[in-house]
């Protein structure tokens, strides 16, 4: 299987790629996507059915160590260990912060900022900025299918 796009030679200087008509470059631009797309879904197609064949495993070694009741097992080929992992969610979100503001418990939520609601927040109050905040903005390109 061959990574290559090309099949027209292209500059690889950044310099000389200001020469080349922008058609050209979209069109070689477009190409290296699509080939992109096909290798990421081949490959995530392959990891999917390795990942698969894991749980399995998983599952298999997990049944055995909880009828043995053991939290470890030394093997030649590595230690299996059983551990419990508990994840936490919520059904009603605008009950849960009402308990968070209730509580003062701000600390049960993540360190994030949500990117969107920030950005409209700022555009909605350009005179008011919370403490600490930083941005940054960069250019981005993309390039679409042509419309016919």
């Amino acid at each position: 299987m061959t990574t290559e796009v090309d099949d027209e030679a292209m500059p690889q200087e950044t310099a000389e790629m200001t020469l080349v008509p922008m058609n050209k470059l979209a069109k070689v631009y477009r190409k290296m996507q699509s080939r992109i797309q096909q290798l990421t879904t081949d490959y995530e197609t392959q990891v999917e059915v390795i990942k698969a064949q894991q749980d399995v495993i998983k599952i298999a070694l997990k049944d055995q160590m909880l009828k043995m009741g053991l939290k470890s097992a030394p093997t030649t080929e590595g230690t299996v260990v059983l551990s419990t992992k508990t994840r936490y969610n919520t059904q009603d979100w605008d009950s849960f912060k009402t308990f968070v503001l209730q509580n003062e418990a701000v600390d049960l939520l993540e360190k994030r900022i949500a990117q969107t609601n920030m950005a409209q927040f700022l555009e909605e109050n350009p005179n008011l900025v919370p403490p600490g905040l930083n941005s940054m903005t960069e250019y981005t390109i993309s390039v679409r299918k042509p419309t016919n």
